[in-house]
């Protein structure tokens, strides 16, 4: 028996990076999934968002550890087409148990620089998308009296702050607000909701040429290399950033019985960046 075996999970941002790796962690761990993302770009990112592409690819991912799997094109930024989602995965599977609030977007420039649609794109997608995916499947949730849990993906930069990605900052932020407002509003029905706070991950949102020009702006032509090197100094382990994996095992162990008495935590994986 795997250790959610007999639950089910919707994914949101489950195309690539972070909700893909999630949402095949918690397939090898017997857990059918549910998978959403927008599939499109936003104009303010500077950086290729995932495609239908991408999440076709994860749907045959998880579909190889032996578990259902269904997904479903939607924007977390959109209530109805998150109400729509979530009704399928209902229809589809029967309940849901575990939730991923995983989407999100990030860009790089001073506070003061920051266009009126970077802004507003970052804190729609990070934040208030998270609220639209709540609003869509506590109902359910609470209908189907299963308890479950509710781990929205947040940052460090929440505990710390950082230059440059003021949007990000009060997204993640905002996310840990929410966290501990759901988690004291659904503790009596056992829904837990909790975050997880990673560093640096190893995924498309962080391995792309904007965001190597951004710390490595003396540097010709700025790669992974460059950035793994830079991005050592603010770790107390001996590290650039962290996998996908590391975040997703994070995410089981809160998805699953195991952390049965944890809710309104935050979780930080981060090499020891807040040591720093």
């Amino acid at each position: 028996m795997g250790r959610v075996s007999g639950k089910v999970a919707l994914v949101t941002g489950a195309a690539r990076g972070q909700g893909r790796s999630h949402a095949v962690r918690l397939a090898e761990e017997g857990a059918d999934v549910f998978l959403i993302d927008a599939c499109t770009d936003i104009a303010s990112v500077r950086y290729p968002l995932p495609t239908e592409a991408d999440l076709k690819e994860t749907v045959e991912l998880v579909a190889a550890t032996g578990r259902r799997v269904t997904a479903q094109v939607a924007d977390v930024r959109s209530q109805p087409q998150m109400n729509d989602a979530v009704a399928a995965a209902v229809s589809e599977f029967g309940h849901i148990d575990i939730v991923c609030a995983n989407a999100g977007i990030v860009g790089f420039a001073p506070t003061w620089e920051l266009t009126e649609d970077e802004w507003q794109d970052v804190i729609d997608v990070n934040l208030t998308g998270v609220f639209h995916t709540a609003k869509a499947v506590v109902p359910a949730m609470i209908e189907a009296q299963r308890g479950g849990s509710i781990v929205i993906t947040s940052s460090i930069q929440a505990f710390r702050g950082s230059a440059n990605i003021a949007h990000y900052n009060a997204s993640k932020a905002g996310v840990m607000g929410l966290m501990r407002t759901l988690a004291g509003e659904l503790g009596r029905n056992r829904i837990r909701v909790n975050t997880v706070n990673p560093s640096a991950v190893a995924t498309p949102m962080l391995h792309n040429d904007a965001t190597f020009a951004v710390f490595g702006p003396d540097l010709e032509n700025p790669g992974p290399d460059d950035l793994w090197e830079r991005s050592k100094a603010r770790n107390v382990m001996d590290v650039g950033w962290v996998e996908p994996i590391d975040m997703s095992n994070a995410v089981l162990f809160l998805a699953s019985d195991e952390s049965r008495y944890i809710t309104g935590a935050s979780l930080p994986v981060d090499a020891g960046l807040l040591l720093q």
